[in-house]
């Protein structure tokens, strides 16, 4: 017999499990395919990078991620006016162009601007015909573009600053510092501020009668 007040047993075990089990025998076909794509596209868009435009170094949002720097979207207009790059030219070479970014920082900007000055120092310019007998104001020279490759990979790629860490010696002043003590302190000076000034102002109203 059975006792205590249990759950009656009722089990459900013909569940047919087969049925619900998800395999994953495509996956080196479909790396593959992912490659012959990546390789299709290099060969569609050469001689341009296969990474895509260039992106400028912003910083992330809000208090958690702001001291991290990342990719953004695109450049802003006053970064590519600083640098001298008109914004009608700059996505025909390669530089992602965002006309609602603002720059909040000059530290940011003078950022910003020296990266596209390095990748305009870099950059060669194809002409726009294969058949084109002169080369047009801003194209690279003939012996530029027999020497240029197609860069395969991330390229100017961005990196997170290590912050130097000052190390000092412990000194006696520092170990015999009450921490606590001092806020306590300096709380209560600060709830007091009213009443001193008060009584120091009735104490000079007494003493100049």
């Amino acid at each position: 017999m059975v006792k205590h007040n249990n759950v009656v047993p009722n089990g459900h075990f013909k569940k047919h499990w087969q049925n619900y089990v998800k395999t994953w025998f495509n996956q080196p076909a479909r790396k593959k395919r992912r490659r012959i794509a990546r390789q299709k596209k290099a060969v569609k868009i050469f001689p341009r990078p296969t990474a895509g435009p260039l992106r400028p170094i912003v910083h992330g949002q809000t208090q958690k991620y702001n001291m991290k720097i990342r990719a953004g979207r695109g450049f802003s207009l006053e970064e590519l006016k600083a640098a001298g790059i008109p914004k009608k030219y700059a996505p025909t070479i390669g530089i992602a162009v965002d006309h609602r970014r603002r720059n909040r920082s000059l530290e940011g900007l003078q950022t910003n601007v020296q990266r596209l000055k390095t990748y305009k120092a870099k950059l060669v310019v194809f002409p726009r015909s294969a058949r084109a007998r002169k080369p047009k104001a801003g194209d690279s020279s003939p012996e530029e573009l027999a020497t240029a490759t197609q860069v395969q990979g991330a390229y100017m790629p961005i990196s997170q600053e290590k912050q130097s860490v000052e190390i000092i010696k412990v000194t006696d002043e520092m170990k015999n510092f009450k921490a606590y003590a001092k806020l306590r302190v300096e709380r209560m000076n600060k709830r007091l501020v009213g009443v001193r000034m008060k009584k120091a102002a009735e104490a000079e109203k007494d003493e100049k009668k």
